[in-house]
């Protein structure tokens, strides 16, 4: 029913191996992960203790599941309204393209995400809606003056700091499609984001505020996922919102940087 000192130094000795030969570790080291991990100091791991060692740590040594999350390859960020090549960063959406697919086909990967902007055309992100929102008196850039990549601040329907982009990836348009060139495997799942008209999402697993998530949480732990790549448009946006998120929810997370292109130097 527990773990002595004894027989979680055998463990140790198991799990931190080459070929059956264990790594020289210390007693001192051992005794320091065993303090660690009796959290409640009774000299022994219990079963309680032990199904949290197994899931914050053993599993990512045992059992390993990975994801990797494509992030936003959809046509108006590769050619369309949002074409990467049209921002500060001068880069180019489709290089992405030929990395990301490389992964799809070489890469031993247990479940593949594909997210999407998928806004509605009353979207608070977008430059043309501007004037149909309540400016804050906070905003410093009034709406008449308000342009592309300017941000504001709005008052309704709650202070929100917005920074506005055009019109993109609106739902059911060719813009919001996934890039033809993509490839999309078998029993991918597919994450929506920025559906709600007052709030933008960069990240693909919340909105800005963190006021409601996406479904992509609940089904990483559905397939048991240990370890998150993730990929895709824009680096500096989107990709870098869900890579924190990713860390924050206690994934092992990889950020594929060659399959990554961003907005911003």
């Amino acid at each position: 029913g527990f773990l002595s000192r004894a027989a979680f130094s055998i463990l140790l000795k198991s799990l931190f191996s080459k070929n059956g030969k264990p790594y020289p570790m210390s007693e001192e080291d051992e005794d320091k992960i065993f303090q660690l991990l009796d959290e409640n100091k009774d000299n022994r791991i219990d079963m309680v203790e032990f199904k949290d060692i197994w899931k914050y740590w053993l599993k990512y040594i045992l059992d390993p599941v990975s994801a990797l999350l494509i992030i936003d390859v959809q046509n108006d960020f590769v050619s369309g309204t949002m074409a990467l090549k049209g921002c500060p960063a001068q880069q180019e959406g489709q290089d992405v393209i030929r990395p990301i697919n490389y992964c799809l086909t070489h890469s031993k990967l247990d479940v593949v995400f594909y997210s999407f902007d998928w806004h509605p055309k009353n979207h608070i992100s977008f430059v043309e809606n501007v004037t149909k929102r309540k400016m804050h008196a906070d905003s410093k850039v009034r709406a008449a003056d308000a342009g592309k990549m300017d941000t504001v601040v709005f008052s309704e329907p709650r202070r929100t700091e917005q920074k506005l982009w055009p019109e993109h990836c609106v739902q059911g348009s060719w813009g919001a499609e996934s890039h033809p060139d993509l490839q999309i495997v078998e029993n991918a799942k597919r994450v929506n984001k920025g559906t709600n008209p007052d709030i933008d999402s960069y990240s693909a697993f919340w909105d800005n505020g963190k006021l409601s998530q996406t479904e992509l949480l609940n089904e990483l732990k559905k397939e048991n996922v240990t370890d998150v790549y993730v990929c895709g448009l824009a680096y500096d946006i989107c990709v870098a919102a869900t890579t924190r998120h990713s860390l924050e929810h206690g994934f092992r997370t990889y950020l594929v940087e060659d399959a990554c292109r961003g907005v911003d130097e």
